[in-house]
């Protein structure tokens, strides 16, 4: 009877455990079906962040889940800005004297007045576009992110963010 009971509770234990597992969201995150934000064509073979952080933009989206998707594409930015200078060579033209890289406002600046950048004025007006609405949904506690915000600021999201990447890849030599 005993070898039965611990039978029992060793095959209770195996399926509390299978349950618990079965619920837990994936490790490496699904991918989104859509890709309405950012074509990963666009990032592909660059690095590898790069393109994760794409996939994550894209399912955000997706998912309604509006100022995580506006926080992504802030990082996105910043990273972009970041690896095209690192690429260059010209990294401490970014840097505070302790090491720290500026803000994203002084990262666009400093980009945007770049004239060795060939950035198209596109590309300059997105990045702003980008910073002030990532900006509110990292940092104003009572905003709350709609798709109708990304309509508002963005003529096509998907089409202006090709631009913007492309604009970025080129001048870092990604591709």
């Amino acid at each position: 009877m005993r070898q039965f009971a611990r039978n029992a509770l060793d095959a209770l234990k195996q399926l509390q455990k299978s349950a618990e597992e079965s619920t837990q969201p994936p490790l490496e995150g699904s991918k989104p079906r859509t890709a309405r934000v950012i074509d990963p064509a666009l990032v592909a073979g660059t690095r590898g962040y790069l393109e994760k952080v794409a996939v994550q933009i894209n399912g955000t989206y997706e998912h309604g889940w509006y100022d995580a998707c506006a926080v992504m594409l802030r990082r996105f930015v910043e990273t972009l800005i970041i690896e095209t200078y690192i690429e260059k060579a010209r990294v401490s033209e970014i840097k505070k004297t302790n090491g720290d890289f500026y803000s994203l406002k002084r990262l666009i600046d400093v980009a945007c007045s770049d004239n060795d950048l060939n950035l198209s004025r596109d590309t300059k007006d997105i990045l702003r576009k980008l910073k002030k609405l990532g900006d509110r949904s990292a940092h104003n506690r009572r905003f709350i992110a709609k798709r109708s915000y990304f309509d508002e600021l963005f003529e096509n999201l998907h089409l202006d963010m090709q631009t913007l990447i492309q604009d970025f890849i080129h001048e870092a030599g990604f591709k």
